[in-house]
């Protein structure tokens, strides 16, 4: 990877994390009483998204002007022909099973262990066995 692409990924980090922090999305409660729709509902999580969406859409404009990123050669799109198969499937189930039990996903769990606390502590090393044992079922092709 080079010096461009690297300093990219950790500015880009930098600002996904801080935006965590600021809207408090790295909060499981703020998460979680988002998710309880039939108790206390907290709606802070829509405006959130809502609000994400402003700037994704300028973004997506602006790239759609372009014939190549700032930091590669090419655009990787995904492809919408290609279909829906079950391990996507089987992803986006586990993965909102563990954000509703927990409130936390990968993004806000990598913010909440600086807190060294140790629920958060074992959600990441439970991401972590999860990603190897991924990688060991599924590896990646050549």
């Amino acid at each position: 990877m080079n010096t461009r692409i690297a300093m990219a990924a950790l500015v880009s980090g930098l600002l996904f994390g801080a935006g965590l922090v600021v809207s408090d999305m790295a909060n499981p409660a703020r998460v979680l009483a988002f998710l309880d729709v039939a108790g206390d509902w907290d709606p802070t999580l829509a405006f959130v998204m809502g609000a994400a969406l402003v700037p994704s859409a300028l973004a997506f404009a602006w790239c759609r002007r372009r014939e190549a990123p700032l930091c590669d050669a090419r655009f990787h799109l995904p492809d919408d022909r290609r279909p829906v198969d079950p391990r996507l499937i089987t992803g986006a189930v586990l993965f909102g099973v563990g954000w509703g039990l927990v409130g936390l996903c990968p993004g806000p769990a990598v913010i909440a262990i600086l807190t060294l606390q140790w629920p958060f502590l074992l959600f990441a090393a439970a991401m972590l066995a999860g990603i190897a044992a991924h990688r060991l079922l599924h590896p990646p092709a050549a």
